[in-house]
């Protein structure tokens, strides 16, 4: 590419998901981070006039910094592909499929990998009876950050009490205890892997809020376990067709060793927030926040 300072980079954050707190936090930490490496940055909040402001804008690449569905799930790609613009993570196809996690499960059972039983339910009947033998959880089948998960444990008096906000159809999976463990792949090179120590279950406020949740980098685990974990994740990234940065969530119930072990799901935008998994693991390897936002950038492209 041509000198940095030349190359205008649109940062794209905020959008109108369930995520645009954690999206704006990550958008200003890329676009600081970008503006410190020499690039040519505008940061956009992401909204209806989208497409007017990157008219605007005249960008030579688009940084997605958006998380969660519109800005994650492919549309906001489509919208791209069709501006041609190049831009940063993974295409249309790879973006809907990883946030649909339905859909994602199956590609990875094709692919032979090992996830837990899940299948689609509408909320109602969760409502009012156990949809499994619990413990299993309960999740919109298209959302990240664990956004609106219900966990059913082992004896619950009754099944899970879902709020208004949940969607008519919500996604049912049998609950995998033991450790969680996340793997990033930067093109199709996985970095190493995390062990997240919680108090409980790492949810939205255990991922984003400061203490909130502990990392082992690289996890404690025996050999077997670590290259398995690097192993499912590359594989998962190349199943659903990924591009760039990805990460992928998994849990290991230590007492079963390999048998144990399930693949949750794959991110196909990593949060970019100071206490975000993806750019740890990437430190962990010698590459600085700011080498790691220029290299998305400079692997843009378009897919047309």
């Amino acid at each position: 590419m041509s000198s940095r300072a030349s190359i205008r980079v649109a940062v794209l954050k905020g959008g109108p998901s369930a995520e645009r707190e954690v999206s704006l936090v990550s958008g200003a930490a890329c676009a600081s981070a970008l503006r410190d490496e020499g690039f040519d940055v505008v940061e956009i909040d992401a909204g209806p006039s989208l497409c007017a402001d990157l008219s605007a804008a005249k960008p030579d690449v688009v940084f997605n910094a958006l998380h969660g569905r519109w800005g994650e799930d492919g549309c906001v790609q489509g919208m791209l592909e069709w501006m041609r613009l190049p831009y940063t993570h993974s295409g249309v196809l790879a973006s809907a499929l990883a946030m649909d996690k339905i859909r994602a499960k199956e590609i990875f059972v094709m692919a032979g990998l090992p996830v837990p039983e899940g299948f689609l339910s509408t909320a109602d009947a969760v409502r009012k009876t156990h949809p499994m033998e619990p413990p299993y959880v309960v999740k919109p089948y298209n959302e990240g950050s664990s956004v609106g998960v219900y966990i059913v444990h082992e004896g619950a008096n009754g099944p899970a009490q879902l709020d208004a906000q949940m969607p008519d159809e919500v996604m049912v999976e049998r609950f995998v205890p033991g450790r969680e463990l996340t793997v990033s792949v930067m093109g199709e090179r996985a970095l190493t892997v995390t062990d997240i120590v919680t108090d409980g279950w790492y949810d939205y406020r255990a991922k984003y809020t400061a203490g909130g949740s502990h990392h082992v980098v690289p996890a404690d685990l025996p050999e077997e376990i670590f290259e398995a974990c690097l192993d499912y994740a590359v594989r998962a990234h190349k199943a659903l067709g990924c591009r760039g940065m990805s990460r992928t969530d998994l849990r290991w119930e230590e007492s079963r060793g390999l048998n144990g072990l399930f693949l949750l799901e794959t991110n196909t935008q990593p949060g970019m927030t100071p206490t975000s998994l993806a750019p740890e693991q990437a430190a962990h390897c010698g590459i600085s926040f700011g080498q790691l936002v220029s290299w998305m950038v400079e692997d843009a492209t378009c897919f047309r």
